[in-house]
């Protein structure tokens, strides 16, 4: 799990540089903009579109851009028809990869993906080849830092929060995706600061990297989130620390 967190801290530092802004916010506007299309543009009655905004309000995303894409997804703008796909395969070392895709061109999206799985030493694989290794769970991740482990506890646990777990510097805090909000809101009811927040794939076991094979899956996983058909990208892999943060 550690290596879920380190990877996920680390995209959300990157998304937090200005010249990464433009290429977060498309990734969003697309999440805001399907969403509203399959549920309807009111938050409310949409589970989906509601923890979309809350994504993206996280990432300040102009009130406006917020509201078009919505509206775009509604129909009440015109917009692009994005189709979702799910791409899986094994990287370096034989490391899970699990890929979240919106695109409105698959024969691109697929030509990309399986390039970029070739440069790194990997294989695309079937569908189902690597899904099943993993869950979706509401996580979030807190700096020990912030917060005593009892305050944190007591907040999440009370909200529906199914485990805390202490890695390293940090405290992950696990949970199933419908009380992913409720959780939230709880943490940050209680003045408490996240720096990772989202609806996500959790391996249900990982695999070690070391050397180049690390280093090609770090290259791999950097590829494939600067794709502009890839949403989110997930894997069992565990990468040293300083193999990790030479990204």
């Amino acid at each position: 799990m550690s290596g879920h967190s380190k990877w996920s801290t680390i995209k959300h530092k990157k998304a937090a540089v200005d010249a990464k802004r433009g290429k977060v916010f498309t990734k969003l506007i697309k999440e805001i903009t399907v969403a509203a299309r399959m549920g309807g543009g009111d938050p409310a009655s949409n589970p989906r579109l509601r923890t979309a905004v809350l994504a993206a309000k996280s990432e300040n995303m102009p009130k406006d851009n917020l509201e078009r894409a919505i509206q775009k997804g509604t129909g009440e703008l015109e917009g692009v028809n994005y189709e979702e796909l799910t791409y899986e395969g094994y990287g370096p070392g034989g490391a899970a990869v699990l890929i979240e895709s919106l695109t409105d061109n698959k024969n691109r999206a697929v030509a990309e993906i399986r390039y970029i799985f070739s440069k790194c030493a990997g294989n695309l694989g079937e569908n189902g080849c690597v899904a099943w290794m993993f869950d979706k769970k509401g996580y979030i991740v807190i700096e020990k830092t912030a917060v005593e482990e009892e305050k944190l506890m007591e907040a999440a646990l009370d909200a529906g929060a199914e485990d805390i777990r202490d890695e390293d510097e940090n405290f992950e805090v696990i949970m199933e995706p419908g009380d992913f909000e409720n959780v939230k809101s709880a943490i940050d009811d209680a003045g408490i600061p996240s720096i990772v927040a989202e609806v996500t794939m959790l391996p249900q076991s990982t695999a070690s990297l070391e050397g180049k094979e690390a280093e090609q899956m770090v290259r791999m996983m950097v590829m494939l989130d600067d794709c502009d058909d890839v949403q989110k990208v997930y894997t069992n892999a565990d990468i040293p620390d300083e193999i990790m943060m030479a990204s």
